[in-house]
């Protein structure tokens, strides 16, 4: 039933598209003839944004990896440099859940850790929507925030680093298996606000996948079966991201992504001082409006960074 109003929502969008651009020529092409310019201005306008939304459902239409359509994990991580680096975790994590929000995506907190003065060492979230994954599955990387730093006495100026993952909910139509041998299973008293209970029960859990080294943990829930279940399904698709990753760097579809937060690794760049701009590095997009862009207006970004990725597909494959 998903995958069928799926499939009724994007035939529709299609045929309203089609309506729009009929109607709209046709109504050029009389306020031509009568000379009436407002009409045609008009007109003109609305036909540039169907061009908008016949781009954007050009994107959509090539959103058909295996877990494009998805729900997505995302994980923000500060890099070295302190309360500073901290503060930019937290400054990400609120923006992907604006963006998330603006959309219309549920956002559910899985797992936060607090910094020691401010931000953020760490968090997960999970966002629910149609083809969530599709869309951010981009913003894997590191991101450079450059600014005057609030916590500075003497008002310099910093550079902080923080790295975003971004991984696929696995669904039944994907089979992922892990050995429970294979899985390091700890428990701990989960932190942050939640009443009596959650302070005085080990509720929360961390798994660790000893072939691979890979970490989740889960403090959400209060119930710790729950959480387990959480977090089995966390490290799922940690694992099967990692599978991904590894057939297209063998395809040389895409470049491996690099793991040191710091200088030369960066996806995107948010300078705040001594100018406005938010730069991705891999597509050149760019824009002025840093403020809008941290309160969530990411769609330019994602749409260039999936057609640069899809365009990379394309070229080898003509290869």
């Amino acid at each position: 039933m998903r995958e069928k109003n799926q499939l009724e929502s994007s035939l529709t969008g299609t045929k309203e598209l089609e309506r729009d651009m009929k109607d709209n020529l046709e109504l050029l092409e009389m306020a031509e003839m009568e000379g009436d310019q407002d009409m045609i201005a008009e007109a003109e306008k609305v036909l540039l944004s169907l061009k908008d939304r016949a781009a954007k459902m050009e994107l959509e239409s090539l959103l058909s990896g295996e877990a494009d359509a998805n729900d997505a994990f995302l994980e923000v991580n500060a890099g070295a440099g302190g309360t500073e680096a901290q503060d930019w975790a937290l400054i990400l994590l609120r923006m992907y859940t604006r963006w998330a929000e603006q959309h219309d995506y549920k956002v559910e907190l899985l797992d936060e850790t607090n910094g020691e003065e401010a931000g953020i060492k760490s968090a997960t979230i999970q966002i629910k929507g149609h083809n969530a994954y599709g869309w951010l599955k981009t913003e894997s990387g590191v991101h450079r925030l450059v600014r005057i730093s609030p916590f500075d006495s003497q008002a310099r100026r910093h550079t902080s680093f923080s790295s975003v993952s971004v991984t696929p909910v696995i669904d039944d139509k994907i089979n992922v298996e892990i050995n429970e041998k294979d899985v390091k299973v700890d428990t701990f008293r989960a932190s942050g606000a939640g009443g009596q209970h959650v302070n005085k029960t080990d509720s929360a859990v961390r798994f660790t996948h000893i072939p691979t080294g890979i970490v989740v943990s889960c403090q959400q829930e209060r119930s710790q079966h729950k959480n387990r279940a959480k977090a089995w399904d966390m490290l799922r698709a940690r694992i099967y991201e990692m599978e991904l990753r590894k057939r297209e760097e063998a395809a040389n579809a895409l470049e491996a992504t690099k793991t040191d937060i710091g200088w030369g690794h960066q996806i995107r760049s948010y300078v705040l001082q001594p100018y406005q701009m938010v730069k991705d590095l891999r597509t050149n997009v760019e824009t002025s409006d840093s403020a809008g862009v941290l309160n969530g207006d990411l769609d330019q970004f994602l749409q260039a960074a999936l057609a640069h990725r899809i365009q990379g597909h394309g070229d080898e494959a003509s290869s």
